[in-house]
């Protein structure tokens, strides 16, 4: 691994961690985005370079005053390369995680090949699942956006 793509993954990890520490001083409102993309009966799922050791639909934050389905283009577009995709509302998750009240916006679409664009700095891994064989461990949101109770 180029130590750049080293280098930048240590700063996601280490943004990661003082965010945690805010958050755990703030405990804020905090709005998010999931996506959860398929082709056919497949489901992709990452790994990211910070936080818990997961598996979890791609997302991210929602910047201020913009809409959640601007977020979620922008961060599929930012993580995966994925520039245009017919994203339908799936619903809103509230919950607790990392001393944070979220409000999790979701999106699905089914894209039309299993061809992504990883940001390698951010995703440390990204694999298709079929829906019938989802590994552990699962997200939290990613768990209660397909309907698992495993957590």
């Amino acid at each position: 691994m180029p130590a750049s793509l080293r280098l930048r993954r240590l700063g996601y990890r280490l943004a990661y961690r003082l965010l945690t520490a805010w958050w755990f001083v703030r405990r804020p409102d905090a709005e998010g985005v999931k996506c959860l993309l398929t082709h056919g009966q497949e489901v992709l799922l990452v790994q990211h370079t910070y936080g818990p050791a997961v598996w979890d639909l791609p997302g991210g934050a929602v910047k201020r005053d913009e809409p959640p389905l601007t977020a979620a283009g922008r961060e599929m577009a930012e993580e995966l390369g994925i520039a245009d995709a017919d994203w339908q509302a799936a619903g809103t998750i509230h919950g607790r995680q990392s001393f944070r009240r979220d409000t999790i916006h979701c999106f699905r679409a089914e894209l039309p090949s299993r061809t992504v664009a990883p940001n390698a700095a951010e995703l440390a891994e990204t694999r298709w699942f079929p829906r019938r064989a989802l590994p552990d461990p699962l997200g939290l949101y990613a768990a209660a956006l397909l309907g698992e109770r495993r957590r």
